[in-house]
């Protein structure tokens, strides 16, 4: 499960962050995480409540905002919807599909006291 591992990148980010800003506690985490990131959300939230136990977000909230998948076709020349990686472009049904959005996660913001 490599969610764990995930998690335990965000904690140490989250952490490294309330370290530098002399926080006493997180409150909240806000995480983008694309459609087609290949990230099993509620895995993650299981992960990430084992991980911050006795840390700076233990209990903290995390919200987490999903990107759209979307990507360039290279016979169509647009931009396209895209529900899965290496699908086909739903215009006009070719696989040469360059990803261009919905593949990342980031931490988007952290709460802290």
């Amino acid at each position: 499960m490599h969610e764990m591992s995930l998690a335990e990148g965000i904690l140490q980010l989250v952490e490294d962050t309330a370290r530098r800003e002399n926080a006493r506690k997180v409150k909240t985490v806000v995480l983008e995480i694309g459609t087609l990131s290949s990230v099993e959300v509620e895995a993650l939230r299981f992960c990430f409540d084992a991980v911050t136990r006795d840390s700076l977000a233990e209990g903290a909230a995390l919200e987490i905002q999903s990107v759209d998948g979307a990507g360039w076709c290279l016979p169509c020349g647009e931009t396209v919807p895209m529900n899965e990686l290496y699908g086909a472009c739903p215009r006009c049904g070719s696989y040469q599909v360059q990803p261009t959005a919905g593949t990342e996660m980031r931490v988007k913001e952290i709460e802290i006291d």
